[in-house]
């Protein structure tokens, strides 16, 4: 794609411009959102975006990030540079539709594969909950993918929650899914149950729950723990894991780790698999 975006472009552009285009973006929906844009290219951005938009008949919206995730919720700020003038989209992947802003909720369409590994691994009659849970990203494409007995998730950020709790509609999945808003640190001590898999897809810091996913483990329970690692680094991570375990005299069993992206040069977002026993 990105050569044939540079073919259209001749003569609207410069060489020294065509050679800086990115080529890396994201899709989600109909929405099209560039991560890292030049700022040589400002002036350009709009026949940049308008190009595309007549590449992609399924693309609606050309965004560029000026502002990378943060705040509480973990959000990045977009412009819109090209296309219709709205950042909400339907987004589909794992035979599920998941409707939310692209501006005000955590969503990563890369992580569509590391959700179908973790559909995947369900046995029948799990309990399973997803701590941080966004728009409804993973609770949902379990419900729809796996014969889980029941799903909770727990979400800070109540742009994300109402999104999720209208997603469950469209995907049919109320009767299946338990949703929370507010903080994990108040509302998990709240839940009387113990759980046979537990995710942390949290995108920053999800080390300072772990102690609240093993407190609400079952015996052999299954812990998906997601943080960012230099490559081929993982003993810093993994020594803490099983240092907390240990604070807990709890047993823990590290299964795999897996990478489920890059964040930057030589650094990955991982999944640390482990099985924690007592």
């Amino acid at each position: 794609m990105p050569n044939k975006l540079k073919d259209l472009l001749k003569g609207k552009l410069t060489q020294k411009e065509l050679s800086i285009i990115p080529s890396s973006y994201d899709i989600v929906g109909s929405i099209l959102i560039f991560s890292d844009f030049p700022k040589e290219l400002a002036k350009k951005e709009r026949i940049i975006g308008e190009t595309l938009l007549d590449l992609h008949k399924n693309i609606k919206t050309v965004c560029k990030k000026t502002r990378k995730y943060s705040g509480k919720y973990r959000t990045p700020k977009l412009k819109i540079i090209a296309g219709e003038k709205t950042k909400e989209t339907m987004h589909k992947e794992n035979n599920s539709r998941l409707k939310l802003d692209v501006e005000k909720v955590y969503f990563s369409s890369r992580l569509s594969t590391e959700r179908k590994r973790i559909f995947g691994q369900i046995k029948k009659n799990e309990s399973v909950l997803t701590m941080f849970s966004g728009c409804g990203a993973y609770p949902i494409t379990i419900a729809r993918n796996s014969n889980a007995k029941e799903v909770y998730g727990i979400e800070i950020n109540p742009i994300a929650h109402k999104y999720a709790l209208e997603n469950l509609k469209l995907n049919k999945v109320e009767d299946k899914i338990n949703l929370y808003l507010g903080d994990a640190r108040k509302i998990m001590p709240k839940i009387s149950k113990k759980f046979d898999r537990i995710l942390m897809p949290l995108p920053k810091g999800a080390e300072s729950y772990l102690d609240l996913a093993l407190n609400k483990s079952k015996n052999k329970g299954m812990i998906h723990f997601y943080t960012f690692a230099e490559e081929d680094n993982y003993e810093p991570t993994t020594k803490a894991i099983i240092k907390k375990c240990e604070k807990q005299k709890k047993k823990c069993k590290i299964l795999g780790i897996v990478k489920c992206g890059q964040f930057s040069p030589g650094v990955f977002r991982i999944c640390v698999d482990f099985k924690v026993s007592w």
